[in-house]
C-alpha cells in the first residue's frame, strides 16, 4: 500500500509545472520573448558605450580648448563644444530609457509568467494536497483494521508530512521569485524616472548653453574679435551693474529699517550649499571690489564660480534650494545688461529667504513647494553678470518685497527689495567650509 501511495504522489509531482525559467534551455530566439529582449538590450548598451565614448573625447577637446586664452573666438568655440557634449549626453540618456523601457517589459513578462506559474502550482498543491489527506485517513483505518502497527503508520504520516513541506517550499520559491522580479522592476523604473529628469536637465542646459553662444557670436560680430572692444564691452557691462545697485539700494533705503528682532539667529548649517562644489569670487557685505563698484559700497550676496570638471564654462551647473521652502517669485525674462536675469526666490519656514540669480534657465514655478537640494535653476550668466556665476542673496524674508526696475534700454523687469538691515551673510548660515 505504501508503495502505491508514493507512486501516485511521485506521478502527481512530475506532472506539476516547472518551477524555474531557467530549466528552459532549448527554446529558439525567436519562440523566446525574453531571449529577443535581451538581444535588444545588448544591442542598446552597445550603442550606449559608443555614445560614451563620443563624449568623453567631447570633454577631451572641450578641456583643451577652455585652457586656452579666452578670446571670444575660443570662447564660441568652447560653447559649441558643450552644446555638442550636451546633444551626445541627451542621446545617451534617451538610449538608456529605451534600454530601461525594454527592461520593464521584459520584467513585467516574467512577473505575468511567474504569477501564472504560481497559480498552477497552487491549483497542483492543493489537488495532491487533498489527495495526501485522503491517502493519509485511509491508511489509517487500513492500519487498524488490517493489524498494523503504529510504528508503521507514524512513518507513513512522516513521509506524506514531508512531501507537504517539499510542495509548500516550492510555492515559496516561487513567490520569491516573483518578489524578486516586482523588485527589480521598481529598482528600473525608479531609474527610468531619472534618467527622464537628467533628459529634461540635459535639454534645459543645453539651451542655456546655446542661448550663451548665440550673445557671443553677436558680441563677435560687433567686436570682429578685437579684445579692446570685448573689454569695452565689459566696462559697459559692469557700469550697468554699478547703476542697477545704486538704484537698489536706493529702494531698499526707502523701506525704513527691518525688526532686528525677527532676524533668526545666524547658525552655520541652517542652509546647505548651493552648488556641489564651492569656490567663492566675491563675499558678501563691504569687499574690494564691493567699495569700487558699487554706491552702497557694499555687495548685498554671495557670488559663486559655478565652473567645475563637469562644467568648465560654468554654464548649465544645477543650481539647488539651500533649504525647503516655497517658491515666492521667478523671473523667466531676462534682459541683457539688466539686473538679475533669470532669478528664483525662495521662502523659508525659519523666517528666511534666499535668491539664485544669473540663472540659464529655471527648473521651478511660482508657488512650487521644493525639497532641501532640489535643482531650481541651472547657471548662466544672464542680466548684469559679465560670465557664468551665481549670485546667492539671503534676506529677512519679511521684509522682502518687489519693485519694477526700468533698465538702460527702457524694458522693465521684476526686481526683489528688501530693507538694508535685511540683507543677511550667507556665510553665517551656510555650513562651516
Amino acid at each position: 500500500m505504501r508503495l502505491s501511495i508514493l507512486a501516485i504522489v511521485l506521478f502527481l509531482l512530475l506532472a506539476a509545472p516547472v518551477f524555474a525559467d531557467e530549466t528552459v534551455t532549448s527554446t529558439s530566439t525567436a519562440d523566446d520573448p525574453n531571449a529577443a529582449a535581451q538581444t535588444q538590450i545588448d544591442a542598446a548598451n552597445a550603442q550606449i558605450q559608443k555614445l560614451k565614448d563620443e563624449i568623453a573625447a567631447l570633454q577631451t577637446n572641450l578641456n583643451l580648448t577652455t585652457a586656452q586664452k579666452q578670446t571670444l573666438q575660443t570662447a564660441i568655440k568652447s560653447l559649441d563644444l558643450q552644446i555638442q557634449k550636451l546633444q551626445k549626453s541627451v542621446t545617451l540618456t534617451s538610449s538608456q530609457i529605451s534600454v530601461k523601457d525594454t527592461e520593464i517589459g521584459n520584467l513585467s513578462g516574467k512577473i505575468r509568467t511567474t504569477e501564472e506559474k504560481i497559480s498552477d502550482a497552487k491549483v497542483a498543491v492543493a489537488s495532491t494536497l487533498r489527495q495526501l489527506e485522503r491517502m493519509d485517513q485511509e491508511y489509517l483505518v487500513i492500519t487498524i483494521l488490517g493489524g498494523g502497527t503504529l510504528s508503521s503508520f507514524f512513518d507513513q504520516a512522516v513521509t506524506v508530512g514531508s512531501l507537504r513541506g517539499e510542495l509548500q517550499n516550492k510555492i515559496q520559491d516561487l513567490s520569491s521569485l516573483r518578489t524578486n522580479l516586482e523588485t527589480n522592476k521598481t529598482s528600473a523604473e525608479t531609474k527610468r524616472k531619472e534618467l527622464a529628469t537628467l533628459k529634461t536637465n540635459l535639454n534645459q542646459q543645453k539651451q542655456g548653453v546655446t542661448a550663451t553662444k548665440n550673445e557671443q557670436t553677436n558680441l563677435l560680430s560687433v567686436t570682429k574679435n578685437k579684445e579692446s572692444e570685448y573689454q569695452k564691452l565689459i566696462a559697459q557691462k559692469q557700469a550697468e551693474e554699478a547703476r542697477f545697485e545704486e538704484i537698489l539700494y536706493e529702494l531698499s533705503s526707502q523701506l525704513g529699517i527691518a525688526d532686528s528682532s525677527h532676524i533668526p539667529t545666524p547658525n552655520r548649517g541652517v542652509l546647505q550649499w548651493p552648488l556641489d562644489s564651492i569656490s567663492i569670487t566675491q563675499q558678501f557685505g563691504k569687499t574690494f571690489d564691493s567699495v569700487r563698484l558699487y554706491a552702497s559700497g557694499t555687495h548685498d550676496g554671495v557670488d559663486f564660480s559655478t565652473k567645475n570638471s563637469v562644467y568648465p564654462t560654468g554654464l548649465g551647473t544645477p543650481v539647488k534650494a539651500a533649504l525647503f521652502g516655497t517658491v515666492a517669485e521667478i523671473n523667466q525674462g531676462a534682459v541683457a545688461n539688466c539686473q538679475y536675469g533669470k532669478w528664483v526666490l525662495v521662502k523659508h519656514n525659519n523666517g528666511l529667504a534666499t535668491l539664485y540669480a544669473h540663472l540659464s534657465s529655471i527648473n521651478v514655478q511660482k508657488g512650487q513647494s521644493i525639497s532641501t537640494g532640489e535643482i531650481v535653476g541651472l547657471s548662466g550668466s544672464t542680466g548684469y553678470a559679465t560670465g557664468p556665476h551665481l549670485h546667492f542673496t539671503l534676506y529677512l524674508s519679511e521684509s522682502v518685497t518687489f519693485k519694477q526696475y526700468t533698465c538702460k534700454n527702457g524694458k522693465a523687469v521684476n526686481i526683489p527689495i528688501a530693507a538694508p538691515n535685511a540683507y543677511l551673510n550667507p556665510l553665517s548660515y551656510l555650513p562651516a567650509r
